[in-house]
């Protein structure tokens, strides 16, 4: 059951990496469209790019913190377990500022004030 474990939170992380891959390669192909089209609204075409890498990121991050999360089952100590903890808590705050970001640009869109703190997530 370890081994299996251990190949599965690998796996999980092999996808993470590949999701970072492909959002990066897409990112970098938009903002060379951008930069080189010049844009008539080129913050919001910047904003647009940052916002789905960011996206992406998260989703990453989730997958990482799975394979965190497997790892860590097949055999705790309570050092791995403060270490899960602390990654935890950092991809938890890292995706809880994306989303706030994410949400006060779509509130920016749509013309609603103040974007952001929306508990409805």
């Amino acid at each position: 059951m370890k081994v299996w474990t251990a190949l599965v939170a690998t796996g999980v992380e092999a996808a993470a990496a590949l999701i970072i891959t492909l959002a990066v390669l897409i990112a970098t192909w938009r903002a060379l469209k951008a930069f080189l089209s010049r844009s008539a609204v080129p913050d919001l075409t910047k904003e647009r790019i940052r916002l789905d890498l960011a996206r992406w990121l998260a989703v990453a991050l989730e997958f990482t913190l799975a394979a965190d999360i497997l790892r860590t089952a097949i055999a705790p100590t309570w050092d791995e377990i403060g270490k899960l903890a602390a990654i935890a808590t950092l991809r938890t705050l890292l995706n809880y500022f994306l989303q706030r970001e994410i949400d006060g640009h779509t509130a920016r869109q749509r013309g609603t004030p103040g974007g952001g703190g929306s508990s409805e997530t």
